[in-house]
């Protein structure tokens, strides 16, 4: 049986004097709806289309994590668990929007419109996966933690004197609300009251540092208050908080009221990156299966499933469908030209000096034979 919660006020939430940082939830761990008067005005469709994303974000993480270990894929961080939170903030934005993300963040940047292929290429560190169309509004994620919420200040301010009723939208983990970039962006979005969203998806650790080792605040989503901004708290595996809550900060944001900070409460299922990270060292199981059975796709699943909305053979239809997704922009890129020394050297001035003329000369004769 679903136990409704408290009534949480959402415009009451979204003030810069609030100090209400209950976690905001509207789908439990069951699939029940246990906060009905906080639900979004969604089809049928759209609640399935939520479904589908998680899947397909599932499953690139699964093939990511295959590729990798093959030898064909370069840098990755895991996503899974975090598939609500960056899925379902994702869909409640505009395609206008500028997306920042960080390195965890690809999921949000190919339904923002990055062709996976192009994805692929900046995983395995090709010039060619940073270069986006004009249509695409996004940065290539950052590598340096928390650097991209200072971009985001700066873009938000930018959206802002231009008069364009979009925002900015960035993530960091747990470990980037610690870094002074993280409050320098807060700070200065706050006052030039630039339209950003900025989320920190709060999966408990920073590598090996558990979040309670980072910092003494109860939570982190109360660390806007500094900045004279509205910090919520959001239930990071439930989809349908996460697509609300978003949506109103993006509508509190492109009024004029100025930015929002968003934390996210989920879980980093796998290990920080696949470059060594070993999370078995530094977290027990019982943490790890007890923050499984909060699965966004288990309760989204209960849910669509209730509503005769979802069944196994409608989701192993969009497996394999994802599986030939990621098969077709894995082969197109291995077809991408292979990079050159010659040509890094050529893009490091517009016109190059003598020292660097010398070094293009020399290398454009080894890369001929």
């Amino acid at each position: 049986m679903a136990t409704k919660q408290t009534k949480i006020d959402i415009d009451a939430l979204l003030s810069s004097t609030n100090t209400d940082f209950r976690m905001v939830q509207i789908m439990d761990e069951e699939g029940n709806i246990v906060n009905p008067d906080l639900m979004p005005d969604l089809s049928d469709e759209q609640l399935v289309q939520f479904m589908t994303d998680m899947v397909w974000s599932r499953i690139l993480h699964e093939r990511s994590t295959a590729l990798n270990r093959q030898g064909r894929l370069g840098f990755y961080a895991p996503t899974a668990g975090q598939e609500a939170s960056q899925l379902g903030s994702i869909a409640a934005i505009e395609k206008e929007d500028v997306l920042l993300p960080g390195y965890r963040d690809v999921p949000q940047l190919v339904k923002h419109g990055l062709p996976l292929t192009q994805a692929f290429l900046w995983s395995r560190g090709h010039v060619d996966g940073n270069k986006y169309a004009d249509d695409i509004q996004a940065l290539p994620p950052q590598i340096i933690i928390g650097a991209q919420y200072v971009q985001a200040a700066g873009v938000a301010l930018g959206l802002k004197k231009r008069n364009k009723k979009n925002v900015a939208i960035t993530y960091t983990g747990d470990g980037g609300s610690s870094q002074g970039d993280f409050y320098e962006g807060i700070n200065f979005a706050g006052s030039y009251k630039a339209p950003a969203i900025f989320f920190i998806q709060n999966n408990g650790w920073a590598i090996s540092t558990p979040r309670h080792v980072q910092t003494a605040a109860q939570t982190l989503a109360q660390k806007a208050m500094a900045a004279g901004i509205p910090g919520i708290q959001v239930d990071g595996m439930d989809i349908l908080a996460v697509y609300a809550i978003t949506k109103k900060a993006r509508e509190y944001a492109v009024a004029g009221n100025g930015p929002v900070l968003i934390e996210t409460i989920c879980y980093r299922f796998g290990p920080h990156t696949l470059s060594g990270d070993d999370p078995t060292r530094y977290r027990d199981t019982a943490e790890l299966e007890g923050w499984q059975a909060k699965d966004p796709l288990i309760r989204m699943r209960k849910f669509l499933t209730a509503k005769g909305l979802w069944s196994e053979e409608k989701e192993n239809e969009v497996i394999e469908s994802v599986k030939e997704e990621i098969k077709d922009a894995i082969k197109e890129a291995d077809q991408a030209p292979k990079q050159k020394v010659s040509d890094f050297l050529k893009s490091m001035f517009e016109e190059p000096n003598q020292t660097l003329a010398e070094q293009i000369a020399y290398y454009e004769a080894k890369e001929t034979k």
